[in-house]
C-alpha cells in the first residue's frame, strides 16, 4: 500500500511540474493509461489523482472525455492580471500575521532551492520553486477561502513565466537577481510580523513579473495598461 501511495505522490508532483513548465501544453490531453503504466499504478489511483489535480486547477475534466491540461486564452490572461496583485498581497499580509516558525523555516528552504536553480540555469526547476515559494506563503496565511484562488493563479503565473522567459536577456537576468533579493526581504518581513512591509514588497515583486510578461505580450510601440 505504501508503495502505491509513494508512486501516486510522485506522479502528482511530476504532473504539476510538467504542467507549470509547459512540458504539457495548455489544452494537451493527459493519457490516463500511459501515465498509469509509466508510474506503475492501476487506473483507480490515477483517476483519483486526476480529480485532485482538477480541483487544484491543473486539469479540466469533462464526462466521457480524456483529461486535459487547463487551457489559457486571452480572457484568462486579462483576468489573471487583474486578480494577481489582489491575491498575492492578501495572502502575503496574512502570512506575516499568522506564520509559524516551522512554516518560515520551510519557506527559507524553498528559497534556497530557488536560488540554486537560478545558479544552475535550470529554468523549469526555478519556475517550479518560485511557484512553491508563493504557495507556501499562501499556506502560511491560514485562510481556506484564498487558497483555491492562489493555486489557480500560480499555475498560470508559472506557465506565463515559461512562455515569456528569454534566457539571453540581460534584463531578465537582472530581474531574477532582484526577485531573489525580494524573496529574502519578504521572508524577513513575514518573520518580523510586519504585514504592511510584506504587502509593499509583494507589490513590487509582482510588478517585475507583470512588466516582463506585458513587455513580451504587447506589440512593440503599444503601451500596456492592466
Amino acid at each position: 500500500m505504501s508503495g502505491t501511495v509513494d508512486r501516486k505522490v510522485t506522479l502528482g508532483e511530476t504532473l504539476r511540474r510538467r504542467i507549470v513548465s509547459m512540458e504539457l501544453a495548455p489544452g494537451a490531453v493527459v493519457d490516463e493509461q500511459q501515465i498509469a503504466e509509466e508510474f506503475g499504478l492501476s487506473r483507480p489511483p490515477v483517476r483519483e489523482l486526476m480529480r485532485q489535480l482538477a480541483a487544484e486547477g491543473y486539469l479540466e475534466l469533462e464526462p466521457n472525455r480524456p483529461a486535459r491540461v487547463t487551457s489559457m486564452d486571452l480572457q484568462s490572461l486579462r483576468t489573471f492580471f487583474l486578480a494577481a496583485p489582489l491575491i498575492y498581497v492578501a495572502t502575503t499580509q496574512l502570512a506575516a500575521t499568522n506564520a509559524t516558525p516551522a512554516e518560515i523555516a520551510r519557506l527559507r528552504k524553498i528559497q534556497e532551492d530557488f536560488r540554486a536553480a537560478i545558479a544552475a540555469d535550470d529554468v523549469a526547476t526555478r519556475v517550479y520553486n518560485n511557484d512553491q515559494f508563493h504557495l507556501e506563503i499562501g499556506k502560511m496565511a491560514h485562510n481556506p477561502y484564498l487558497m483555491p484562488s492562489l493555486r489557480r493563479l500560480l499555475i498560470d503565473h508559472a506557465r506565463l513565466g515559461m512562455t515569456f522567459y528569454h534566457p539571453t536577456s540581460t534584463e531578465t537576468q537582472d530581474n531574477l537577481a532582484e526577485a531573489v533579493e525580494q524573496h529574502d526581504e519578504i521572508i524577513d518581513a513575514i518573520e518580523r510580523r510586519d504585514p504592511v512591509r510584506a504587502g509593499e514588497l509583494i507589490r513590487a515583486h509582482w510588478e517585475i513579473s507583470r512588466r516582463r510578461m506585458a513587455d513580451f505580450a504587447a506589440p512593440e510601440g503599444l503601451e500596456v495598461t492592466v
